[in-house]
């Protein structure tokens, strides 16, 4: 569930957009993220989103990450989007 962008209902979240299905590394998630917002931010109007990116810890980290611009602060507080940042365990398939 790389990222997931949704406006909280009452009754269930109403789906906005699926981003990086299958990549949980977060500085591309970061990356993704930033470009559809670009990309899309004047189709939304402003509301209540969640930008939530789900990601796993680097193997490979040696410190660092994401880095947010202001421009994509900018452009989520005009939209009224909340970022949850939401960390899970590697999983690794097999022995």
């Amino acid at each position: 569930m790389p990222i997931t962008i949704y406006a909280p209902k009452p009754d269930a979240p109403e789906k906005v957009a699926w981003l990086c299905s299958g990549n949980w590394r977060q500085p591309d998630q970061a990356d993704a993220l930033e470009a559809w917002l670009i990309e899309n931010h004047a189709a939304l109007k402003p509301g209540n989103y969640v930008a939530d990116i789900a990601f796993s810890p680097r193997e490979d980290a040696l410190g660092g990450g994401a880095a947010i611009s202001p421009q994509m602060l900018r452009t989520m507080a005009d939209l009224g989007m909340s970022l949850f940042l939401s960390e899970y365990p590697c999983i690794k398939d097999g022995p």
